[in-house]
This record gives structure tokens, sequence and C-alpha cells, in this order.
């Protein structure tokens, strides 16, 4: 007997759920806001989309004006949500992820290492004494949701430990992104509006040793901490790390009770001998579907709530409002011209695969650490390359850097075009890898 057809809404609607749950998903919608920017800041409608990011958006109450511009909204305002992403991200890896034993998390942390200071070494050495040198922490970070979407594209043709060794390397590098933004990023700190968020994410922190698993409760002190460092002069997104950290990660009850709790209630519902449920399995599937709460960490709860807004929304909006940049050849002199373009590009293509290759290698061959399981130096290698993509992270560092400055557009530049090459080339690297190797696998 054949089944029923599905509704029309749900044969509508299935298609847009199995692109989105595709791991390559986010990365394609990025790179389609990227190029809707690139397209409109060069079209007849480039004043208009210049004039829509620099309106000012607020509210004016008995004389006072709290409001910014729409850039500055996204940029410190829903960029604080993809920290909190970040964040969360974080926390779960060093709780039960790669990171959470010390001897699998050392060979990513070491290639994570290299991966940031060769690209600053380079990018320091191009610029040091012009006034591009501040922006030697650009070309440090690496675009982990770009970087997973090409190995993604490359399906089993690359190993699986090695999306786990590039996924734990891009954790790292975000940790050492969030710290260069705190420390070296962030404007004079006004102690009063600081000390006051001390406060409340220690009242988030108490909260959490309390069993206060309640998401409103850190989402509301959230954005008081938010604004709170967007006026002590800390970069305000990093109040999203803060507020991630402070999440608890532990589940009420643990799996072997909840699967007993389930079978007991499961048996309850199927009981039922017609198709609707009485009194009795009612409450039992609310007291499972409570139990089902209970062995899920409001981390993890949280995280699937963010993640594809994140994906899906936050990211491309950031990168359809900085990435509209006004392309001629003029421009292309002019960054030619310019350090903060060279130290970008090199930093990003040249210092990304030689300082996760180098550092890989000595933990590899000197401290005979090992690799995850089927991965061998060629592959680390080919992610090493795909470290150079820098994008998000990049053009977010490049925002603080060369704010208001020529140099701003010229390392936006270099990082979409090193982006694009890295990309290409680390696919190939991989690709051609997967044809050498196959034969003798």
């Amino acid at each position: 007997m054949s089944s029923p057809k599905a509704p029309v809404i749900e044969r509508v609607v299935r298609p847009f759920q199995e692109f989105a749950e595709q791991q390559a998903a986010g990365g394609l919608v990025l790179v389609a806001a990227t190029i809707a920017a690139m397209v409109v800041a060069n079209s007849p409608w480039a004043a208009t989309y210049f004039e829509i990011l620099g309106s000012w958006l607020g509210l004016q109450w008995r004389g006072h004006e709290e409001g910014y511009t729409l850039l500055v909204w996204i940029n410190d305002g829903l960029m604080a949500v993809f920290f909190l992403a970040v964040g969360l991200e974080i926390k779960r890896e060093m709780v039960s992820g790669e990171l959470s034993s010390i001897g699998r998390a050392l060979v990513p942390m070491a290639a994570a290492v290299g991966g940031m200071v060769a690209p600053a070494l380079i990018f320091f050495a191009l610029c040091k004494g012009t006034p591009e040198a501040k922006g030697w922490g650009v070309p440090m970070a690496t675009d982990i949701a770009f970087a997973l979407g090409v190995l993604a594209l490359l399906g089993d043709r690359v190993p699986n430990g090695l999306k786990v060794f590039l996924a734990a390397l891009a954790i790292v590098d975000d940790i050492g992104a969030v710290v260069v933004i705190a420390v070296f990023y962030s404007s004079h700190v006004h102690m009063a509006y600081f000390l006051a968020g001390l406060v409340v994410w220690g009242l988030m922190l108490l909260g959490g040793r309390m069993g206060v698993r309640s998401l409103l409760f850190y989402g509301a002190l959230g954005l008081v901490l938010w604004w709170l460092l967007h006026h002590s002069g800390v970069h305000a997104t990093l109040a999203g790390v803060l507020t991630a950290f402070a999440v608890p990660a532990r589940a009420r009850i643990n799996v072997p009770e909840f699967l007993f709790r389930a079978r007991q209630r499961l048996d309850e519902i199927g009981a039922c001998r017609s198709d609707v449920l009485d009194e009795e399995q009612e409450a039992s599937l609310h007291r499972l579907e409570r139990s089902a709460e209970r062995v899920t960490t409001p981390l993890n709860r949280w995280l699937h709530l963010v993640h594809p807004w994140v994906v899906f929304l936050i990211v491309p909006v950031f990168a359809l409002a900085n990435a509209g940049l006004p392309l001629s050849a003029e421009t292309f002199r002019s960054a030619l011209s310019h350090q903060a373009f060279w130290g970008v590009s090199l930093g990003l293509l040249l210092g990304k695969p030689i300082g996760i290759t180098m550092f890989t290698l000595v933990a590899v061959k000197l401290f005979r650490l090992e690799l995850p399981g089927l991965v061998n130096m060629r592959h680390v290698f080919g992610a090493s390359l795909l470290g150079g993509i820098g994008f998000t992270m990049s053009f977010f560092v490049a925002g603080l850097a060369f704010a208001g400055t020529q140099a701003l557009d010229e390392a936006k530049l270099a990082v979409l075009l090193t982006s694009v090459v890295a990309g290409v080339l680390g696919a190939l690297s991989l690709a051609l890898m997967s044809k050498r190797i196959a034969p003798s696998t």
C-alpha cells in the first residue's frame, strides 16, 4: 500500500530544509551575498546602497539619543550573535569535542598557532613603520564556514579525520581572534561600564552554578552585557563570547536515566488502542518531553537555536554590508601599490599554509603527536591552503584596524581575492591528492 502524499506545504518546504541541512549550504549563501554586494556596489544603485548603510537607527527620549548607523548595528550588534555562536562552539568543543582531550587537541592547537603567527609576522614585516602596521591581525583568521564548506563539496574524497582536524583548528583560530580583538582592537576602556559588565557576567556565571537553565535569563543579561561593553570601549561583540561561556554545558539527567524514563513513558503511550491519546497517555507524552529537555544541555539547545540564524542570515547580512567594494582599474592600481594589500594577501596565501604545515610537522615529527585517522601531511597541506580563506573574521578585524581609512578597502579587496584563490588551490590540491592515493587504499 502506497504511503499518503505529503501535504502541499510540506512538498514546497522540504527542498529548502534539505538544502539547509547540507554542510556547504551556509558557504553557498555567503557567496551569493558577497556577489550581490559587489554587484550593487558597482551598479547605478551604489549611492543608495552606501546611503542605506550610513542611515541612522536609534531612539530619542527627553533629549537623550541612543543610536548608530545601520552598518554599526550590523557589525557590532548582529555580529555579537555570530560571536555567541562562536563561543558556544568553542565551549562545546572544550567540554565534549576535539578540544576536551589534551592529546587530541595538541596537533590542531599547534597548527592553529602556526596559522596565526606566520601570517601576522609576514604582514608586520611588510608594513613595519607604516600606519597600516596595526592591521597585523587581519590575515590571522580562518573562515570556518567557507573552509568546511569546501571540504563538504569534496565529499568522501577526503578522510573524515581531516574535517575534524580543520574544524578543531578553526575553533582554536577563533579563540585567538577573540583574544586579539579584546586586547589589541578595543578602544580606551571606561572602567565604570567595564566593571558593571563584569558584575553582569558574574551574575550569569552564578546563575549557571545555581542551576538556572532558562535561555531567557542568559539572553536578557547578555543584552545588558552588550550595552555595557559597547559603552566601555571593549568591543561589544565580545559580549556574545562571554554569554556563551556562562551558558551551562551539563545536562540535568544522564543518558542511561533518560533512556530508562523514556522506555517507561513509551510503554505507557504504547498501551493506547486508538488513534487518539487519552489523558494519562498525554501526561506520559509531556513527561517524555520534559525528560528530553533535561537530557539536553542549555548550551546545545541555544546552539541549535542560533546556528541557522547565524549561517543563513547574520553572516550573509554582514557580507552584504561589508563586501560591497567599488572596483575600477584605479582601485587595483592603488591596492597594488600599498603594503596593506600585500600584507593581507601574502599573509593569507603564504603565511597560513607555511605556519599550519610547519607547526603540524614539528608537532608530529619532533613531539611524536598523532594526526587524526587516515590523515597525512599532504592532507594537512591541502587543508592549510583552505586556512587562507579569511573572509568573515578577516573582514571584521579589518573594519576595526582600518576604520575610516583607504587601507580598509585595500584590505577587503585582498581578503576577497585571496579567499577565492586559497579556496580553489585548497580544493584542487585535495582533489588531485585523492586521485593519486585512491589506488593504494
